[in-house]
């Protein structure tokens, strides 16, 4: 018989949600209240490489935009790789809308606010209504958990007609 852990079941859920997400169809949501789970499992934080960063090439702080949002993501220091991929220094994308950054000792969560860019991409449209939205960038590892210490960018705030 083999015996899983609720991280077990939980890892494999968020990769699975990871590898099955199209821009336009953000991943299925993960539980956030895990911190059990995190003790039991003895997660652990990937390095990342000294300097790195992340950073939005397009849109700008402040712009004005319409609807679909092209957003383009900036990365240095570090390789974007697809999730489940364990290299050094790599790691991929996630987009925080409107959302505080996570638990850093946790994987990212995914829903409407955490959206997982886990095939490695660099770029998406986002479908956005009009309103004001703050938009930042979190790289996290294979397993979804952002580095150490954490690659974030700047928090920008758009404007959609």
């Amino acid at each position: 018989m083999i015996k899983t852990t609720p991280y077990a079941v939980f890892f494999l859920l968020a990769l699975a949600a990871c590898s099955q997400e199209t821009a336009d169809e953000p991943a299925a949501v993960v539980p956030t209240d895990s911190a059990a789970m995190t003790a039991d499992a003895g997660l652990s934080r990937t390095a990342s490489s000294v300097g790195a960063k992340v950073f939005f090439i397009s849109p700008a702080d402040g712009d004005t935009v319409s609807s679909p949002v092209t957003i383009e993501f900036g990365i240095e220091g570090m390789d974007v790789v697809k999730a489940g991929h364990e290299q050094a220094h790599s790691g991929h994308h996630h987009l925080l809308i409107d959302a505080a950054l996570p638990d850093l000792g946790l994987p990212v969560p995914a829903d409407e606010h955490y959206v997982h860019f886990g095939d490695a991409s660099t770029s998406t449209e986002l479908t956005l209504g009009p309103g004001n939205y703050t938009l930042q960038l979190l790289l996290g590892d294979h397993r979804h958990i952002p580095h150490d210490p954490p690659v974030v960018s700047d928090a920008i705030t758009v404007i959609v007609e």
